[in-house]
């Protein structure tokens, strides 16, 4: 009968062992006399031999498999080493990696098998360290069904039966130290599955990877980077950004501009720092929101199916080239927010998917785990770890990048079970009912930490239903985001703009309908990248008219966009009327800024909306309250204009703005105001220098002490065509 080390020896040879410090490594005989036998596994060894006290030593080589064992006359602690010789005739020499103990603890299992360990990546995934005065590499991965899990790369010639790893009591997670290895060594798990196949796995908490289609893990330091972001966070510490202006350039690092020597390249972080940073300084945005920078295989997927939570993608450098784009714009004062995709992840051979042989990330009934629409696997939010691995996930940004923000996508497909599905394709919830209880509770989780350890960050949930309270708290029954996009608002306006003038007052409904519902949450405004693609035409391309009418209901529209409720996205092309729909894989077609003067001007005349946008207090101060909006006339559907106010938190800080849906020119058209004071106008979108008709009023305007539509008083004004203006009292 063999013996119980025996037959861990054999589970080790036959790669099926959960804990091989067991048997390898070095362990104590006897005190009296003293004796430690010394065991190694090398399949690839001719020989081996121990390095200890200056002295080398031949090992017995007790299996043919390649396990080597040898006794030595004393008791540790001492030092040692193995010279291996290899068939190829080739030595190697290197600390073993069965001497250390455990060393993740054991309050880090119970607070990650409870769902708060917030700090994950501090210790799963690849971290270069010291143990024991041997400068190394210790790798931990989170596999509870797994038989067998290994470390594998270039250093053991891909062969998982060389760096076994041992499993950290019941907490599911596997570790080794591996002397020797450091920063840039390129790494896998293989993992043994419950039915015996193998399989080959990136690194879930990953750092950095390998550039695709390869999908290698690579050990990599973050710590080191030298910020010089500290007024940046001390003013972000000291500020509100719902009371602040909030003007954002939604960006595709990827097809934003390529190299025109070679357009087949992408531009690094670094080179985005020298052209990016300053166009987006010129052009008077507050914020760029980069499409997901995590690592993903598919360029086509944008980055929204995500393979590597915790990797900067290789496409465009390194972290710490990250680190410098970020800290180049703060440097800058320009805020970054980021997308992060935690509703769904891509079913990829080496990712997340059945990542120890089972649905281990996933929900195991496809009802729940999978999308069809997009064929993707949802995350089981109800498994404490993997709850864990997406909070941490979100702090991780935060903390060693200094992004100022998360906009969160697909939340809806998270809150609903009935998402994208049809009648029997879902699974209902306890009360027979389509929400997403445990979906709900992981997003109040997640805003709750994330506000709590930075409280002045910016979490933004791109959510298209009218789910209650998505940004409020959550102790308060809502979800707790601090945002929303309004979607509604994106939807029916760029419906309403299609549409001829002509017909627009048949759906002059449409261009108020957001006004019902504007205050109910914290938006943000957005014209984005989803609207411009697949078949939807680029904003230019969907406005109706010759070229002059397009470019000057292109100009309405963002008029519209910057004075109404709400912070402001524009996807990127959208500022200098890029003609053709976005494509990922080539640059913005940035050369019709030289051949077509309208699109300078539309440039030109976002930047201007910019500049008046930060200096007007009313148009940012009380965004999110009614006191901040006013309507002045919304009844005028023959004309399809529209004119209201805006308040700053001083009620006497106001605007009036006065909106014309046609290609109609009216003069000494009443313009509800609030005030007895004189106004002037201050900003016309049918400005020649923005390539309008000039129909514009430059004499201040008398107030006349009589009601007009919802206004105490009126003024006499020209109206643009296909435009917008501005009146501001004088004071």
């Amino acid at each position: 009968m063999r013996s119980e080390i025996e037959q861990i020896i054999d589970n080790i040879i036959n790669s099926d062992c959960h804990d091989p410090f067991q048997a390898l490594g070095l362990h104590v005989i006897s005190e009296k006399p003293p004796q430690s036998i010394i065991r190694t596994f090398q399949p690839h060894a001719e020989s081996v031999r121990l390095l200890v006290d200056g002295e080398l030593r031949d090992m017995y080589k007790m299996r043919e498999e390649g396990l080597f064992e040898i006794i030595v006359p004393r008791l540790p602690p001492f030092d040692y080493s193995f010279e291996v010789t290899y068939y190829n005739h080739n030595t190697n020499r290197f600390a073993d990696p069965y001497r250390p103990l455990p060393q993740l603890g054991n309050d880090d299992c119970y607070l990650f098998n409870n769902g708060t360990h917030y700090q994950l990546y501090d210790k799963l995934g690849a971290h270069p360290t010291t143990l024991d005065g041997k400068a190394g590499t210790i790798f931990r991965v989170w596999a509870p069904n797994a038989r067998r899990v290994s470390v594998i790369g270039d250093f053991n010639a891909w062969d998982g039966r060389v760096h076994q790893m041992r499993v950290i009591d019941q907490s599911g997670v596997w570790e080794l130290f591996i002397p020797g290895l450091g920063h840039g060594e390129v790494y896998k798990f293989e993992i043994r599955a419950k039915d015996h196949s193998t399989l080959e796995k990136s690194d879930p908490c990953q750092f950095f990877g390998e550039v695709r289609p390869k999908s290698a893990s690579v050990v990599w330091n973050l710590d080191g980077y030298q910020w010089q972001d500290q007024t940046w966070l001390e003013n972000r510490r000291q500020s509100r950004p719902y009371d602040a202006p909030m003007s954002i350039y939604e960006v595709h690092p990827g097809s934003w501009q390529r190299d025109p020597a070679e357009p087949g390249r992408f531009l690094s972080f670094r080179e985005l720092a020298d052209y990016l940073i300053p166009y987006v300084k010129q052009m008077g945005f507050t914020h760029i929101e980069l499409m997901p920078v995590s690592e993903h295989p598919l360029d086509e997927s944008w980055g929204y199916q995500t393979t590597g939570y915790y990797s900067v993608t290789s496409r465009y450098g390194t972290p710490q080239d990250f680190m410098h784009f970020i800290d180049t714009c703060h440097q800058q004062g320009i805020g970054v927010i980021i997308d992060w995709v935690p509703a769904h992840f891509p079913t990829d051979g080496h990712s997340l998917s059945m990542f120890d042989g089972t649905c281990l990330y996933e929900h195991e009934d496809p009802r729940q785990g999978f999308h069809q629409e997009w064929g993707t696997s949802i995350f089981n939010y109800g498994r404490k770890e993997v709850s864990n691995f997406l909070i941490a996930n979100a702090l991780f940004w935060y903390d060693k990048f200094h992004i100022d923000g998360l906009r969160v996508d697909a939340v809806a497909s998270m809150l609903y079970l009935d998402y994208g599905r049809k009648e029997g394709e879902w699974l209902p919830n306890q009360y027979g009912q389509n929400e997403n209880f445990e979906a709900i509770e992981f997003i109040r989780h997640l805003n709750s930490i994330v506000y709590q350890r930075f409280p002045d960050v910016l979490m933004i949930a791109e959510e298209s239903t009218s789910f209650f309270g998505v940004s409020k708290p959550a102790d308060q029954g809502g979800l707790g985001f601090g945002f929303k996009w309004n979607m509604g608002w994106m939807n029916d306006i760029l419906q309403y703009m299609s549409k001829d003038p002509l017909y627009r007052k048949y759906h002059h409904n449409t261009l108020t309908f957001s006004l019902l519902y504007a205050f109910t949450e914290n938006f943000i405004t957005p014209l984005s990248h989803d609207e411009v693609v697949h078949g939807k035409r680029s904003l230019l391309a969907k406005m109706p008219g010759d070229s002059w009418q397009q470019f000057a209901n292109l100009r309405l529209l963002y008029f519209f966009l910057w004075t109404h409720p709400g912070k402001k996205l524009l996807f990127m092309g959208g500022e200098f009327g890029q003609l053709s729909e976005w494509y990922c894989k080539t640059s913005l077609d940035w050369h019709l800024l030289s051949e077509n003067q309208q699109h300078q001007r539309l440039q030109d005349y976002v930047a201007r909306l910019n500049g008046m946008y930060r200096e007007l207090k009313p148009l940012w101060e009380v965004d999110f309250n009614h006191e901040g909006f006013r309507w002045m006339d919304f009844n005028d559907v023959d004309n399809s204009i529209v004119a209201f106010a805006r308040f700053g938190k001083d009620p006497a800080d106001h605007v009036v703005c006065l909106l014309n849906f046609t290609p109609n020119v009216i003069h000494d058209y009443k313009v509800g105001v609030p005030a007895t004071l004189p106004y002037r106008e201050i900003f016309n979108s049918d400005h020649q220098e923005f390539g309008g008709s000039h129909v514009t009023n430059p004499e201040q305007k008398v107030v006349f002490h009589e009601p007009f539509g919802q206004a105490p008083y009126h003024v006499l004004v020209s109206v643009p065509p296909l435009g917008g203006l501005i009146l501001k009292p004088v004071d």
